[in-house]
């Protein structure tokens, strides 16, 4: 399962993190969320030990979404070491977010 970010411990689990960190801002009323959803489930699950791969409710967490200036739902942001390296808006095919997640891992620091 994905780690369940809040603004108590966005900090610590993803800017102070060491390596790759995937984090999905979303909504429960949010469809596109609600489609993305299961794959984010399933890349926390296949990239164990590999990368981080967390969420954040928007609305339960309004501090860090307005600090990332989130407009639209979802966004998904990769962090290496702390650092904000990716970032787009919508919903991705699978595939999609695996190629960028995978090129983030490759990356020597």
């Amino acid at each position: 399962m994905p780690v369940e970010l809040t603004d108590n411990k966005f900090n610590s689990e993803v800017l102070e993190a060491e390596g790759v960190v995937l984090v999905d801002f979303w909504a429960p009323w949010c469809g596109p969320c609600r489609m993305v959803g299961p794959i984010v489930d399933k890349l926390a699950q296949t990239y164990a030990g590999k990368a981080k791969i967390a969420k954040l409710n928007v609305d339960e967490n309004p501090y860090t979404a307005s600090q990332f200036q989130i407009m639209s739902i979802p966004t998904m942001m990769i962090f290496k070491d702390g650092e904000l390296v990716d970032q787009w808006v919508g919903a991705m095919p699978e595939q999609a977010i695996v190629e960028r997640l995978e090129r983030q891992l490759s990356v020597t620091a």
